[in-house]
């Protein structure tokens, strides 16, 4: 039987030590971690590898159930991954969660509670951004790209895909700084 302990922080600069502790803590062997949204399952790299090695009678162990899956479809498809391979789901911070049917329960609503504050942070967030554009504060992101480099290589006669492979940016970038 593994235990295999998974990890994710959403940010680059958030720190996984914690959960990587209670993880070793809990008696995993394997621990795998990440910094990857959590809201979709693309790009989650880490927690495939998770999932991929898990077999009958292993155990995936997760912090908090919002580390594995901020959104309820996610968090349903995974659980039912790891059901189909016989393996078994802990979450640390929520021992109630052990297969039975009120254990899956609890799961889908604090699956479904994640969902809603993920949700309530865009709105918040998105209000925020409205509110500093009517005042004039926002300004949106910095440019990633320098409009000049693109015109001057454009101007030395490079093609659009070489400018795209030159410069490491997509072709509509290329396309509006060119506008």
């Amino acid at each position: 039987m593994k235990v295999i302990g998974y990890g994710r922080v959403s940010t680059t600069d958030q720190d996984t030590a914690v959960q990587e502790q209670a993880l070793r803590d809990a008696g995993c062997t394997v621990v795998l971690t990440e910094k990857k949204t959590g809201t979709k399952r693309q790009g989650r790299d880490q927690l495939e590898v998770a999932l991929s090695i898990l077999g009958p009678g292993d155990v995936l162990v997760v912090y908090k159930m919002d580390r594995l899956a901020r959104s309820l479809k996610d968090l349903l498809t995974i659980y039912e991954e790891i059901k189909a391979k016989g393996a078994k789901l802990k979450v640390l911070d929520a021992p109630w969660i052990d297969g039975s049917i009120h254990g899956e329960m609890m799961m889908n609503v604090l699956g479904s509670l994640a969902q809603w504050e993920t949700a309530l942070r865009k709105e918040r967030q998105a209000a925020g951004i409205q509110k500093a554009k009517a005042e004039g504060v926002y300004k949106g992101r910095k440019k990633q790209i320098d409009d000049d480099a693109i015109r001057q290589l454009k101007d030395k006669g490079l093609t659009i895909a070489q400018i795209t492979r030159s410069l490491k940016v997509s072709r509509a970038s290329i396309y509006r700084a060119l506008a």
